[in-house]
């Protein structure tokens, strides 16, 4: 009646739209998940603060940075990357970023954490804008899930101020 290529065909067009409507269901859950992180940075110690030969500010800290992730985790989730970045404003620009740690957190068992460290990026500002800046801190994450879209978001946390004069 059918040929051995027939049957092949239709098992797996069917088992691909098994799998296509699986994919489909566990993306459309993450919808339902209302994540809830916390963090916490605290600038310990500015290391140096200068101004490099080239008319450039460069400031170097230690940071104890804590946060819980745990929420950003269902079972669709695959890892989160996250990292934090320094976010203060200049009369050239209305946002200057500039990332100062990062990481990728491969599991839920992961997703607390506290960190004593030193910036692992330089923060550096072309021309001499930092002298006495506000600046906020602020952790971004994006969640890369095993099938669906990908989701960011952040938390800011303000109140950080770097000194008048070099170090």
């Amino acid at each position: 009646m059918h040929s051995f290529g027939y049957r092949a065909n239709a098992l797996l067009t069917f088992a691909i739209t098994i799998l296509a409507v699986m994919c489909a269901i566990a993306s459309f859950s993450d919808n339902f998940n209302s994540p809830s992180p916390t963090s916490q940075v605290q600038v310990l110690n500015i290391n140096w603060f200068r101004n490099k030969p080239d008319g450039d500010d460069e400031v170097s800290m230690t940071m104890n940075i804590s946060a819980d992730l745990q929420s950003l985790f269902t079972w669709n989730t695959k890892q989160v990357f996250v990292f934090l970045a320094a976010e203060y404003k200049t009369r050239k620009n209305s946002l200057n970023q500039v990332s100062l740690w990062d990481g990728i957190i491969p599991a839920k068992e992961h997703a607390k954490f506290y960190i004593h460290t030193t910036n692992k990026y330089r923060f550096v500002d072309q021309g001499s804008n930092l002298r006495e800046r506000d600046f906020n801190m602020t952790l971004h994450w994006h969640v890369m899930p095993k099938t669906g879209k990908m989701f960011a978001d952040k938390i800011v946390m303000t109140g950080f101020r770097l000194p008048q004069a070099y170090r």
